[in-house]
């Protein structure tokens, strides 16, 4: 008889089997959500010019020097400054330009007086903005009152002030979310070097299983599995391609899967993995010369075919791990019932897929937390149980959170799944938790 795995064991080897992909340049939205495998280096400073984050007036400080609402200082504009507008004037003694947010700072100007603080180049009381007067084609003319002074600088950002040239703007291994992408952007590269995207094939076995939408008969019931799992890869960030269902013949899902490498950085499937008489999944996957996986074995030591085990945790006891094929594809088999699946996806598959992106850690992160509710928790003795469970953060940094169990421990009540969370880690020589005891929580968000 096979020995039993713990689950720290089986994750363990499945980590050590998968290699990050290779690196690939992508346009920057194509690379939202991958990890940089490069310093990005700085090429020109940003802001690249000093510019104006007010809308006003550029001047001169000594022409506006002890300005004041009595005693305004009067200067003449000379014309207006915009955003993109090109070379801008020469700001001389007793003269303002107009300028625009973002705009380049005119030779000669020393700050900028927000409009706010002038009449607005009314010659009259102050307005609110300025758009109270249009930018004709000729440009702004007249005088403007200022009520205040500006000290050196003053409403300018200053070139270089976000970043310097030369300088790293994101190291390797930075996980690109948006505001990356827009530093990138901003920097004007169009494209980074990063590891792509993994894509899954996921696919669902048992003859009883009907696609959602059609009508049931006896004895069969809709596909949930291939959903759930295609959203959690799409959710850990894979490119996800749902098969769907196949019926309870090894030869037809053999060449199912066989048919799918070819586009697969990774398959799951789910059912089938156990001892029943038609655990078509194990049939097929015994015979793996289809899939020219009885190969030398790699340099790491691992080889092809699928190997099925035992775990020691409920739910999601039989598992399968292997790679196949010529180019050695992972394959993770997960059990049928859609809580074992689902939770077998977070533990294995999920660390798998950021191992392959070359995220650091692979592994999902477990926190603290005090049970709550009035009812105690039990658990199987020598089995490693994931409750699901209503996990809420501490309030403040330093304190620990709180988790409730939701539902029962029945690998068939997908209900209680949606209501969740978080999984509720029990060690295998725990048997019962009562309220308010210390539990490990590992979240799902």
């Amino acid at each position: 008889m096979s020995r039993t795995w713990s689950v720290d064991e089986h994750l363990e080897d499945i980590l050590r089997s998968i290699r990050p992909l290779e690196p690939i340049e992508l346009k920057l939205l194509d690379a939202q959500g991958c990890v940089l495998v490069e310093d990005v280096i700085v090429p020109t400073a940003l802001p690249p010019f000093d510019n104006s984050s007010m809308d006003g007036y550029a001047v001169r400080l000594a022409d506006v020097q002890g300005a004041s609402e009595e005693f305004p200082a009067v200067l003449t504009v000379i014309g207006d400054v915009a955003a993109g507008s090109g070379e801008p004037p020469t700001v001389a003694a007793g003269q303002a330009a107009r300028i625009m947010t973002g705009a380049p700072i005119p030779p000669g100007a020393e700050g900028v007086v927000p409009v706010e603080w002038t009449d607005g180049g009314l010659g009259g009381g102050a307005v609110d903005g300025m758009t109270a007067r249009s930018l004709s084609a000729g440009g702004a003319s007249g005088e403007v009152r200022v009520h205040r002074p500006v000290v050196p600088g003053q409403h300018v950002r200053a070139r270089g002030s976000d970043v310097q040239p030369g300088t790293v703007a994101l190291t390797a291994g930075t996980v690109l979310g948006p505001p990356q992408i827009g530093l990138l952007a901003a920097i004007g590269r169009g494209a980074v070097k990063v590891r792509p995207r993994p894509r899954v094939v996921v696919l669902s076995t048992g003859s009883e299983l009907v696609p959602p939408g059609e009508t049931l008969e006896t004895g069969q019931i809709h596909d949930s599995n291939s959903f759930v799992l295609t959203a959690a890869a799409r959710d850990a960030g894979a490119i996800p391609y749902r098969v769907g269902s196949v019926d309870d013949d090894a030869e037809t899902l053999r060449s199912t899967i066989e048919d799918q490498l070819i586009r697969a950085d990774m398959i799951v499937t789910s059912g089938g993995v156990s001892v029943g008489a038609y655990d078509v999944v194990k049939e097929a996957l015994s015979q793996v010369d289809s899939f020219g996986a009885e190969q030398e074995g790699r340099s790491d030591g691992a080889t092809g075919g699928v190997e099925f085990r035992r775990l020691a945790m409920q739910p999601g006891k039989p598992q399968g791990f292997g790679l196949i094929g010529p180019d050695r594809t992972p394959i993770l088999t997960l059990p049928g019932n859609p809580v074992s699946a689902y939770v077998s996806f977070e533990l294995f598959v999920s660390p798998a897929l950021r191992a392959m992106m070359g995220h650091d850690p692979a592994r999902r992160r477990a926190v603290p937390a005090h049970l709550e509710g009035t009812e105690r928790l039990e658990s199987p003795l020598d089995k490693r149980q994931f409750l699901r469970g209503l996990y809420t953060p501490p309030a403040q940094p330093g304190e620990t959170g709180t988790v409730r169990a939701v539902g029962g421990s029945g690998s068939h009540l997908i209900a209680s799944l949606a209501q969740a969370n978080a999984l509720i880690d029990i060690p295998e020589k725990t048997t019962e938790v009562s309220p308010g005891e210390s539990v490990t929580v590992v979240p799902l968000d």
